[in-house]
């Protein structure tokens, strides 16, 4: 009786199913791979970029200007400054060997009892000022850092101290790249429409993760946090011009902080864990050289032939505050003049994520970048990622 209805069911079902025309319809032809095995044909993929609300460049590739623009922008940095005399006293250095080599005279760094949350929330605030916009109405906080106070995350805590009641708030992790990465990803919910606004902040406090009797890292590292607002914004007024983004996981051991396991044995002979620590940053400073005097000159070029523009039209060459060499030899690359590169690597250090926030803010309030002004901006770090934007202010 049982398999009675069964079988009554189940011509039911077929019979519902024909007559809505689902048995008529193509299915395994219409799937994007072969049923049979063969490879792939990646149909999937043509299709969502046939589907997606972007152009396309001659290469196929993305580049989408995106619908947003900068509102609101601030910056904060900590009272202590350690200068480049300070540091002879700790390692085997002076100021000539640190400056020729790096450009860096001084670097603010946190003290005890100081946060990293508190730098970002300051310039959050500025930002947010700056715009005269109310944080109850921001929608989105993405934070840029690499040395967040909780291993969970600081974005929620920095949106809870600014008053951002009804924000999403998330970390993103891309070391020194991880300012461009992070603006390219809120503008991403920005220009779909999923978002109205935004607040991307780079902080990072390196100091704390630098071994201090390592003349060639601790000369190098600052603590500082920028934040930039951005709104949705119509069809063509978009500020983000294009974009190329890129890391390599090979290259990783070039720049990288890991973390070092402790064990710990476990009760009763079943084995052990292990207690996660991390040890100071390590770098090949020969090899991170190379690596960005050849890939961000390249990736800058690529965002700007997407956005339609030659090297003449950049009026300002906005890095990470790395070491000011590389900025000169990107610049010497690209055939961009000394005198457009904006730095302030000589006051901050290198602050990574924080760095292009930093500089961008001290650059508008001095009043040298203007509205209109096309700048080329580049990430670059440890991953190794490295990633480029055209930007017009």
């Amino acid at each position: 009786m049982v398999s009675m209805w069964v079988f009554v069911c189940l011509c039911v079902s077929l019979s519902w199913y024909a007559a809505e025309g689902f048995l008529s319809r193509p299915l395994l032809s219409s799937l994007p791979f072969s049923p049979s095995g063969s490879s792939p044909s990646f149909e999937f993929r043509k299709r969502r970029s046939e589907t997606a609300p972007s152009a396309l460049s001659a290469e196929g590739g993305p580049s989408l200007q995106l619908k947003i623009r900068p509102v609101g922008i601030g910056s904060c940095a900590p009272p202590t400054v350690i200068t480049n005399s300070d540091l002879e006293s700790i390692v085997e250095t002076d100021d000539e060997w640190i400056r020729t080599r790096t450009g860096i005279s001084r670097r603010h760094v946190l003290q005890e009892g100081e946060t990293l949350q508190g730098l970002a929330v300051e310039a959050s605030k500025k930002a947010l000022e700056n715009a005269n916009f109310n944080p109850e109405n921001l929608d989105l906080v993405v934070l840029a850092t690499s040395s967040s106070e909780d291993l969970f995350g600081d974005a929620t805590g920095i949106a809870a101290g600014i008053g951002a009641t009804n924000a999403v708030a998330f970390d993103l992790t891309a070391a020194c790249s991880g300012f461009v990465f992070s603006m390219i990803s809120a503008g991403l919910f920005l220009h779909s429409g999923v978002y109205k606004s935004c607040l991307v902040i780079g902080a990072d406090a390196l100091s704390r993760w630098v071994d201090w009797k390592d003349r060639n890292t601790c000369i190098l590292f600052g603590d500082a946090a920028g934040a930039v607002l951005f709104e949705a914004c119509g069809e063509g007024e978009g500020s983000v011009l294009a974009y190329d983004l890129h890391s390599d996981g090979n290259r990783r051991p070039q720049l990288c902080l890991p973390m070092q396991s402790k064990r710990e044995d476990l009760t009763g002979g079943k084995g052990h864990v292990t207690k996660g620590e991390f040890g100071d940053i390590s770098m090949n400073g020969r090899e991170v050289f190379k690596f960005a005097t050849r890939e961000v000159p390249a990736s800058i070029k690529l965002s700007l032939e997407k956005a339609d523009l030659t090297v003449d039209k950049v009026d300002w060459l906005l890095l990470h505050q790395a070491n000011y060499r590389i900025m000169e030899a990107v610049a010497d690359r690209l055939g961009l003049p000394a005198s457009k590169i904006l730095s302030n690597l000589d006051e901050f250090g290198n602050t990574s994520s924080a760095s292009i926030p930093v500089a961008l803010e001290q650059a508008v309030r001095e009043g040298k970048v203007k509205k209109g002004d096309v700048i080329a901006m580049a990430g670059f770090g440890a991953g190794l990622s490295w990633g480029s934007a055209v930007v017009r202010w």
